[in-house]
């Protein structure tokens, strides 16, 4: 078993200040696979002073040092590849081959694209003949990070944060904790000054909660739940700092009478990715009435066939959700399914073969309305909805009847149709027949989906103050 008890504040690997063990548990087995410790207030705070301490000499170092380091870390990051995609696979149970190509290739890919939207990003931009705009680095920075895409989010909050000259104070979710150790090894070895990266482990009624109301801290970002995102605003408003918020999501998937013929095998492939543990799931399929028979019966078929099974299995499958908890909350929302509409694949408890492990049987639900509680809420499991509609104005209205507005799925082959709907859906972000989005792309949402950007010169800017000089230029 796994210790990894100490925090990484001040450049140093230093033990908490009071020990209070956590068991980090493997959701492939139900057992213990390691162990770390919750900090306390007097870790929070021995965090944020380091991150204070180093900002100054921070913020005033000369960009291209910044960008060495940054480039430095992704070679260590790329160099022990092996032993962050082990990591993630045990502590959230992302299959090892995806947990290699994706969750380990998210963090990549993010990093290259901060890399490359940073070499034409100005931070001093003329105004006028004579007044200058300057973007400036905001300050320490409180990063608090998911579960379910481990090195994504941690790197789509560090890499920008610290390219811009802000210093950062990361807590990643106990629940998978292993990563974002890991994370900080790299940082360690990469070469970053004392202070500028930091790391605590905790709960988020602990750490996270010090984090949001600390008066030193300048800014939270938090990936997570819509309810969490809203007790940190709380927290956070007393001292009047930045919050950047990225939420939960309830995507639709719109597939039009014209869609592709494999539009629904893909969306359901899609939705059960990563066991359904993606914000940005296309979890609402919203099918013309012409096509839906059809749409049914190919979800119904991919769920059939998408084989459930532990982490270290090699090849294509999905694994388990990531604990207790979420299982059973995933198998409480099922069940209202099962009494709200037609079950037509997968169902309430274990894949058949597994008796030990948070595993979910992949589920689909035909004869879905917009109203029933597996329409609205966010499940995070692989469970997917199937709703008819008749009109595009029907469409598009059943989309954004929801409290979320995160990702849209638009499938047609007609190009005036689906910029149309596009403009009019309620998300940040509308894709369309299954085209991906590309590397610097703003990742955010709208209503309870958060607020913020994420991701290229969009990330950079959110760690960026901006301040307005008279008189830059001589009269």
């Amino acid at each position: 078993m796994l210790e990894k008890r100490d925090f990484y504040i001040n450049g140093a690997w230093v033990s908490p200040a009071e020990p209070n063990d956590f068991a980090v548990i493997d959701p492939s087995t139900e057992e213990q696979c390691a162990v770390i410790s919750l900090g306390g207030q007097a870790d929070t705070d021995a965090a944020v002073k380091a991150a204070r301490d180093a900002f100054e000499s921070w913020s005033q170092t000369p960009r291209e040092d910044r960008v060495a380091l940054i480039k430095k870390l992704s070679e260590v990051y790329e160099r022990r590849s092996e032993e962050m995609a082990q990591a993630m696979s045990m502590e959230m149970g992302a299959p090892i081959d995806m947990s290699r190509s994706s969750q380990v290739g998210a963090g990549s890919w993010h990093i290259q694209g901060f890399l490359k939207a940073f070499e034409d990003f100005s931070f001093d931009r003329d105004f006028s003949a004579t007044e200058k705009t300057l973007l400036e680095p905001i300050g320490v920075c409180a990063l608090i990070t998911p579960w379910n895409w481990p090195m994504n989010q941690i790197v789509l909050k560090a890499i920008p944060a610290l390219a811009t000259g802000c210093t950062v104070v990361l807590k990643p979710s106990e629940v998978a904790p292993l990563s974002g150790h890991l994370f900080a090894e790299f940082v360690d070895e990469a070469g970053f000054p004392a202070g500028v990266f930091n790391l605590v482990n905790g709960d988020g009624a602990g750490v996270g909660s010090q984090l949001s109301v600390h008066p030193e801290v300048d800014m939270v970002s938090f990936t997570g739940s819509t309810r969490a995102g809203i007790a940190i605003s709380k927290a956070a408003a007393d001292t009047l700092k930045r919050v950047s918020l990225e939420l939960g999501g309830k995507g639709a998937n719109i597939i039009f009478e014209d869609a592709d013929p494999k539009a629904a095998k893909r969306g359901a492939i899609h939705c059960f990715r990563n066991s359904g543990q993606s914000c940005n799931a296309p979890t609402r399929m919203l099918v013309h009435k012409s096509r839906y028979d059809e749409a049914v019966e190919q979800a119904a078929d991919v769920a059939n066939n998408t084989h459930v099974g532990p982490a270290s299995e090699e090849g294509k499958h999905i694994g388990p959700v990531v604990s207790e908890v979420q299982f059973n909350k995933i198998q409480g929302l099922i069940e209202k399914g099962m009494s709200e509409a037609r079950l037509v694949a997968g169902g309430l408890g274990r894949p058949d073969g597994l008796n030990r492990g948070y595993y979910v049987k992949p589920t689909v639900f035909a004869d879905v309305s917009n109203d029933m509680t597996i329409a609205q809420e966010e499940i995070f499991g692989p469970v997917l909805s199937i709703i008819p509609f008749e009109t595009e104005e029907d469409a598009i209205r059943i989309a954004n009847d929801t409290p979320y507005g995160l990702t849209n799925y638009v499938q047609t082959t007609d190009t005036d149709k689906r910029r149309r709907v596009a403009r009019r859906l309620r998300s940040g972000m509308v894709e369309t027949n299954g085209q991906g989005f590309a590397q610097g792309s703003p990742f955010g949402g709208y209503k309870q989906s958060g607020n913020g950007r994420e991701g290229g010169v969009y990330g950079l800017e959110e760690f960026l103050e901006v301040k307005a000089v008279s008189g830059w230029a001589a009269e």
